[in-house]
């Protein structure tokens, strides 16, 4: 499915009943890296992927977006679906857009699940980085941006024993526009630091990571969730930055406990309020 958010084509699947999960994707893929969670949680929940501006089916527009712009996408698409809240799960560059959406529309998250991020911002090797990136997208397109990515996006033994889910990330990476790819460097470039935003988080946050993330390694989601009230940590074996991808069913199940004890909560809160 297709809408026109913010004067921008952008494209989102939107699956099952209850309760929203929006599911928000990383650096420099497209919703299609969700669908090992779409199936299993729309049973019970209503599932919304989107492509971000610049990936997979949306438009990609080169200009100087920044992750607030993408995060008004995330909240005009939600507004488009009259949904009023959701539990928002992010990965890397999705877990900044997360950071910016809460400062922006806290109202709108009931709980959060950051993956695979970081909320420092970068610093000036990181940024240099960026645009050498940057550059490598504009002069030579996707493919060499697959080739560097792929080691930072999974780990070693999935690469080596696992050629079909380095085929598959390969061509999230190759059906992104060099346009996109490029905007996407300069926004996280230029993101805030959001340190100081984690004391500040009050929802139900659980904070996720692959115990072989080289990209944002597991100290930086200790990090996180040593920070942010009453946080939840969760490992996942044998995973690297990709850890939903790599491990589905053991992200898949922190991901449910997750969910479950955050809505046995809130009933119990419900209960108390009626007796």
């Amino acid at each position: 499915m297709k809408a026109n958010i913010n004067g921008i084509t952008i494209a989102y699947t939107n699956s099952g009943t209850g309760d929203a999960l929006v599911f928000i994707h990383a650096f420099p893929l497209s919703r299609i890296m969700w669908e090992p969670q779409i199936a299993p949680f729309s049973k019970q929940y209503r599932v919304i992927t989107l492509d971000l501006r610049g990936h997979g089916e949306s438009d990609a527009l080169l200009w100087n977006f920044t992750l607030e712009d993408y995060a008004k996408d995330v909240y005009e698409l939600l507004r488009h679906l009259n949904v009023q809240h959701a539990t928002f799960i992010g990965l890397s560059m999705g877990g900044y857009i997360l950071f910016t959406l809460y400062r922006l529309f806290p109202d709108v998250v009931k709980a959060l699940v950051l993956a695979d991020t970081r909320a420092q911002e970068d610093h000036e090797e990181g940024k240099a980085g960026r645009l050498s990136l940057a550059q490598t997208a504009y002069k030579e397109g996707p493919t060499s941006i697959a080739d560097m990515m792929i080691p930072k996006l999974l780990a070693p033994t999935t690469i080596e024993n696992r050629k079909n889910i380095v085929a598959q990330v390969r061509s999230m990476i190759l059906n992104n526009q060099s346009s996109g790819i490029i905007v996407d460097l300069m926004a996280m470039a230029s993101r805030p630091d959001s340190t100081s935003l984690l004391p500040q988080i009050s929802c139900p946050t659980l904070v996720m990571v692959g115990e072989n993330d080289v990209a944002t390694p597991p100290s930086e989601s200790r990090y996180i969730a040593q920070r942010i009230p009453h946080a939840q940590l969760a490992t996942i074996s044998h995973a690297g930055h990709l850890s939903n991808y790599e491990q589905p069913e053991a992200f898949n199940q922190a991901l449910e406990s997750f969910l479950s004890k955050k809505n046995n909560a809130h009933e119990r809160q419900i209960n108390v309020i009626q007796n």
